[in-house]
């Protein structure tokens, strides 16, 4: 109910000893109260001189809020008059700090997809602290800090002379081009390289540019959940295929889909290295300009048992797969970039793409990551860390087979930086990941990764981010918790 000018002074509370100073709480009350309707539009305030002497401060403290409220638009006020509300409330402000009913707030409306995203448990819903043996890290405790430092602040001092440029910067380009050629026979002109901000953001960029809602998309169950979590917002019908010895099964007689996602050389989660008879039959049932394949390579620096598969983007003599890379995982996850090689028929198309959607990449750090790799350290650092996470694996599965071997099966992954241990005795993973977790020893349940009806049980196990005597007690913590 609207109040009247002598009723005013007995609304406003002023805390003397607050940290907000008088003029802003004198100037916030005032405000909300003329939101809120309770002072009405066409109601002249008390003067300056009498508010003030009602409140007990200084009439400059009065003359600033009015002088402000004025500036607002709440109020009308010119020399010698008393200041009239312009503003016509009922609506309340939030932070003027004037109680307002508790009526319940509306319930968003939200897009069919960002309404399910709670139904998910992508990205894990346990993020921080880091704990072992959470999966999907590697050390950056082993990164060497001190030589990416120095190519950072070249980059910065460069960046002084430097002239604005493409988005996707040169020197990084071409040191990929020849990275990824010598070391996964990926062939891809400078030109076909797009630098994100993540892996991630390749999938975004891929699905906004080729879905059209109600596209079929297949994708590997269990798998990468956040590979459907990306087509779906795209208004993809997602389904997921399963997985046999060689990963991602191919199954014969189905329509063509739009796309498929698939990770070929150590497939998520199990590890599984896709053949190079199963990489070419796919290609050979995917017709080009009709189904797009996506080869996300996640963690594909790593591998311990044997040289790696070549890259199915290199096994591609028609432009009909996306390659899909990261540096999270071989570098430092803050670094924050990931990259993407397009078929040559789609660069323009997905130049344009990038921009319009805004995924750029810190050109600052572009540059410093083109010298961390054309100056050798970005090989130096992938050798070293190889040896390493090869003894850790090794160390994480003599450790659960001779504690927890009556309990576990452990598939040996040939790389990557994780493993898959699946429950004997028909064990819900769900229940023991919370007991885990609970008791210290972060894990992923396998069924939480299946897009249908989970068919396995079993726990996600990180040992590349974790040294020998961190992965031993974390062991013996399962132990006692199984």
């Amino acid at each position: 109910m609207p109040v009247s000018d002598s009723m005013i002074s007995g609304l406003i509370d002023l805390n003397r000893a607050g940290e907000q100073g008088l003029v802003a709480q004198l100037t916030g009350q005032l405000r909300g109260l003329i939101a809120a309707g309770r002072i009405a539009k066409g109601c002249a305030l008390p003067s300056s001189r009498r508010l003030a002497g009602d409140l007990g401060v200084s009439r400059n403290t009065v003359t600033y809020a009015f002088e402000q409220l004025a500036a607002e638009g709440y109020l009308a006020a010119s020399h010698g008059r008393r200041p009239v509300v312009t503003f016509d409330g009922g609506e309340p402000i939030e932070g003027t700090g004037v109680a307002t009913s508790k009526a319940r707030p509306a319930t968003p409306r939200l897009s069919p997809w960002a309404s399910k995203l709670k139904q998910t448990d992508w990205p894990m819903s346990y993020q921080a602290p880091l704990k072992p043996l959470r999966p999907g890290h590697g050390d950056f405790r082993e990164f060497p800090n001190e030589v990416w430092a120095r190519c950072l602040r070249r980059s910065a001092v460069r960046a002084a002379r430097r002239e604005l440029g493409p988005v996707n910067r040169a020197r990084l380009r071409e040191a990929l081009a020849h990275y990824l050629a010598a070391s996964r026979g990926v062939r891809a002109a400078v030109d076909q390289i797009v630098i994100l901000p993540s892996a991630q953001a390749a999938l975004t960029l891929i699905a906004a540019v080729l879905i059209t809602p109600g596209d079929e998309v297949l994708v590997e169950d269990p798998g990468y959940p956040g590979a459907a979590v990306a087509f779906r917002a795209s208004g993809a019908r997602v389904t997921g295929i399963g997985l046999d010895r060689q990963g991602m099964q191919q199954m014969p007689g189905m329509a063509a889909p739009k796309l498929i996602f698939t990770t070929p050389s150590h497939q998520h989660p199990t590890g599984r290295l896709m053949s190079l008879a199963r990489r070419t039959a796919f290609l050979g049932s995917s017709r080009p300009g009709r189904t797009w394949i996506v080869e996300d390579d996640y963690d594909g620096e790593f591998h311990y048992d044997s040289r790696p598969v070549p890259s199915l983007q290199g096994l591609d003599a028609h432009g009909r797969v996306f390659y899909v890379g990261t540096f999270s995982k071989a570098m430092t996850s803050d670094i924050r970039l990931g990259y993407l090689v397009v078929p040559p028929a789609l660069v323009s198309t997905f130049e344009i793409a990038q921009r319009h959607i805004g995924l750029i990449a810190s050109s600052h750090i572009q540059e410093a990551l083109a010298e961390f790799i054309t100056d050798g350290h970005f090989l130096a650092h992938l050798r070293r860390m190889r040896r390493l996470y090869h003894l850790r694996r090794d160390h994480l599965v003599d450790g659960l087979q001779r504690h927890l071997g009556e309990a576990l099966t452990v598939e040996v992954p040939q790389g990557g930086i994780q493993l898959v241990a699946r429950l004997k005795r028909g064990r819900a993973d769900q229940a023991v990941v919370k007991r885990l977790v609970d008791a210290g020893v972060e894990a992923r349940a396998l069924s939480s990764l299946a897009l249908g009806k989970p068919r396995d049980h079993g726990l996600l196990l990180g040992f590349a981010a974790w040294r020998e005597s961190e992965i031993s007690a974390a062991v013996r913590t399962m132990a006692a918790c199984f």
